[in-house]
């Protein structure tokens, strides 16, 4: 997520919108101030209708050039640290049953110490689907994904499982049906397990009103990061080696960072958003979680459908990101990011500074529209107003100061944005750009802050404030390890240009060929 600081969390949470909306406008006041100072020509002339950011990313063709990638030599140890490509490769060579796996993971889900708040339920039908993928294997018949448990983020809908979107406001939700996403793994043959917890519709506070705060497996002390933070916890924790998260500001690359693990918010609308709770329809991206690259290289094309080919072989040549990523960022989160850099040179890469566009007038624009969008996904929760969280409160104040002309104007600049963010890679000549990833290491959950070299900082004003962009843009960006700092987890992001989510997932794979963050787990 993106935006200001919360109020005091230990305040009570106010009873209608217009408590807030005081403060939400002069929260908002200089944001559209901005906006305003910079009104578009009238439409189509400008090339700027609501509608063309999604008409240019259809027109973008895929990237020709491929990011050559090392053989992976195959993973070792207890059932519980196995990725997804480990796992496949142990019920092929019949050294692990799907069944054997389940068991050996249900005994981790029972240590309250290890779970920290991040399993919300269990879904039914697990022993009977590793039975079928058990005997699958055994008769020759597996499925791409055959046996590989996965958990769901609690607004993507399971069929038959409690799906709650983390908020008082709706009861005792039975998911009628899968999401395109959940039924497409188990297609694939991957066994939907358990539901991880959400903040409040994916935008709520850290001390999530229905369930509480999820604690960070590198530090109980902190929190994991959102809004996909029982997917992380999960992960990092090795409940699982896969989940589901989704991304409107930054929500699978942010717990993702926090939790020393690779995620990816794929190009807008490549993967399926039906069957997903709504934050905000332009920004909303739903992707898979893992620890590995190699393992999203595999789950990838089954949720998207799509298997693009290698390309031609090319020198790697990347582009680095400059000054926004940069300013608010601790020196030892950008140390790591530069050894990255230097990484990349290692392995014979050409590195071109690039800047993507205006980025400032982006992220006011990102912020407009979303907060606008979520007021309209809740208006008909606005009687039971004090039944959300107080982030979530807040965020839909927010969303009732704009008027509609802010709205459509932070909507119609999108197509020039994303026009102005290609070209820079046309004129550099990359299909990639590297940028540093959370400006921070993981909030502490006393006070929900983070340092930036020794002075505090509310955590709403850092955490979205290097990935929110690239939700507005569209552009598929990959998360992955950086390394650590004081102990925790950075990480480092990989966009790409529309339709590039394969390479941006190569080259992740080829700086974890050359480092070991992302094999190292908390305790």
């Amino acid at each position: 997520m993106t935006g200001t600081d919360y109020p005091d969390l230990a305040a009570t949470a106010a009873h209608s919108v217009e408590e807030l909306l005081p403060a939400a406008t002069a929260d908002l006041a200089p944001v559209l101030a901005r906006s305003r100072r910079r009104p578009l020509p009238p439409s189509p002339a400008s090339g700027s209708e609501p509608g063309d950011s999604v008409a240019f990313l259809a027109s973008c063709p895929p990237p020709a050039r491929a990011v050559e990638v090392p053989p992976r030599a195959a993973g070792t140890g207890a059932p519980h640290e196995l990725g997804v490509a480990d796992l496949l490769a142990a019920f092929a060579g019949a050294t692990l049953t799907p069944a054997a796996l389940l068991a050996a993971l249900r005994e981790r889900w029972a240590d309250k110490d290890l779970v920290g708040g991040a399993i919300l339920a269990e879904i039914d039908g697990a022993d009977e689907a590793a039975a079928e993928s058990g005997y699958r294997w055994r008769t020759g018949q597996a499925r791409p994904l055959e046996g590989i448990p996965f958990a769901v983020k609690d607004i993507i809908d399971v069929a038959g499982a409690p799906v709650t979107s983390g908020s008082r406001t709706t009861g005792d939700r039975i998911a009628p049906a899968d999401a395109a996403v959940v039924a497409r793994l188990r297609a694939a043959g991957a066994i939907p397990v358990l539901m991880t917890a959400t903040t409040e519709f994916a935008c709520g506070a850290p001390h999530n009103a229905r369930y509480g705060a999820v604690t960070n497996p590198w530090d109980r002390e902190r929190w994991t990061g959102g809004s996909s933070t029982g997917s992380a916890a999960a992960l990092a924790a090795r409940l699982v080696p896969l989940a589901l998260g989704t991304d409107t500001g930054g929500s699978i690359r942010v717990p993702s960072a926090f939790c020393n693990l690779t995620g990816i918010k794929p190009t807008y609308d490549l993967v399926p958003r039906s069957g997903v709770a709504c934050l905000s329809w332009t920004l909303d991206h739903v992707g898979p979680m893992t620890r590995s690259a190699a393992d999203l290289r595999l789950v990838l094309p089954r949720l998207t459908g799509r298997y693009p080919a290698d390309g031609r072989p090319a020198a790697l040549r990347v582009g680095v990101a400059g000054s926004w990523f940069r300013e608010l960022c601790d020196s030892r989160v950008l140390a790591a990011f530069d050894s990255t850099v230097d990484t990349l040179r290692g392995l014979g890469a050409e590195l071109v500074a690039i800047e993507l566009g205006d980025l400032p007038l982006i992220n006011d624009d990102m912020l407009v529209v979303l907060v606008s969008e979520l007021a309209s996904t809740q208006e008909s929760n606005l009687d039971g107003f004090g039944l959300f969280d107080i982030g979530t409160q807040v965020r839909i104040a927010r969303g009732f100061v704009p008027s509609a002309a802010d709205y459509l104007r932070s909507l119609r600049r999108r197509a020039g944005a994303q026009r102005d963010a290609v070209r820079a890679m046309d004129e550099a000549g990359v299909d990639l750009v590297l940028a540093p990833g959370i400006g921070s290491t993981a909030a502490r959950l006393s006070d929900v802050t983070v340092e930036v070299d020794g002075t505090r900082h509310p955590m709403q004003a850092i955490i979205g404030r290097n990935t929110g962009v690239f939700d507005y843009l569209g552009l598929p960006v990959v998360m992955t390890p950086a390394g650590f700092v004081g102990g925790l987890p950075a990480g480092v992001q990989i966009a790409g240009r529309p339709w590039a989510d394969e390479q941006c997932l190569r080259l992740a794979e080829l700086l974890q060929s050359a480092t070991a963050h992302h094999l190292r787990g908390p305790g």
